[in-house]
């Protein structure tokens, strides 16, 4: 515990300090709330398309086993591009996906099995997931990294600071008091040697 000053001006100054914590606290346990249940919806989401995904490659690998050929649909698409915006969590920036863009590359239809079409549809829905798995971890990370620091400050807030400042006006008050009671204490003796004096002077006339 720092070292403080033991004066009345001191006392006020933790006293506002105090009131300062104890009014910003709530707002750090609210963020670290809201923190913990995005986090847990974005966990929820990336199961979700996990799910998707393992159902999907499951049923893209049937159509190999049933026509025993890999026709090599990765050669025959790119993604063109991928699409974000920035969305807002608890004062968090985090991306955000909204979409992602093919190119199909031209393949001979009479050398391309019959099931093309429909598997390079099926592998851009697949490419479209993990493009949309890859964005929730970066979403997952970033809300997880900004609820470690929160939860570090309310611990702070609840377990150091606050506590201290009211260790500290505790230690203020009880000096102060005996301060003012010795205060007290060495008037009424100075009035009593000065009534003493005054009845030995008069005594003597």
């Amino acid at each position: 515990m720092a070292q403080v000053k033991l004066t009345k001006n001191e006392l006020k100054s933790q006293k506002d300090s105090l009131k300062r914590f104890q009014r910003y606290l709530p707002t750090l346990q609210l963020k670290k709330q809201q923190l913990q249940m995005v986090i847990r919806q974005v966990e929820a989401e990336m199961r979700e398309k996990d799910t998707a995904r393992e159902k999907l490659h499951r049923e893209a690998m049937s159509w190999v086993e049933v026509f025993g050929e890999d026709a090599g649909l990765e050669n025959y698409l790119r993604i063109r591009s991928l699409e974000t915006s920035t969305g807002n969590i608890a004062g968090i920036d985090i991306p955000v996906f909204e979409g992602i863009a093919f190119d199909e590359l031209p393949y001979d239809l009479y050398v391309m099995p019959l099931w093309v079409d429909r598997g390079l549809d099926a592998l851009k829905r697949l490419l479209a997931l993990d493009a949309e798995v890859r964005i929730l971890k970066q979403q997952h990370e970033l809300l997880s990294e900004e609820l470690r620091i929160t939860t570090q400050r309310v611990n702070l807030f609840e377990k150091v600071k606050i506590p201290e400042t009211k260790e500290n006006i505790r230690m203020i008050r009880i000096y102060l008091g005996d301060q003012q009671t010795a205060a007290v204490v060495r008037g009424k003796m100075a009035k009593a040697s000065i009534d003493a004096k005054t009845d030995a002077e008069a005594a003597a006339l």
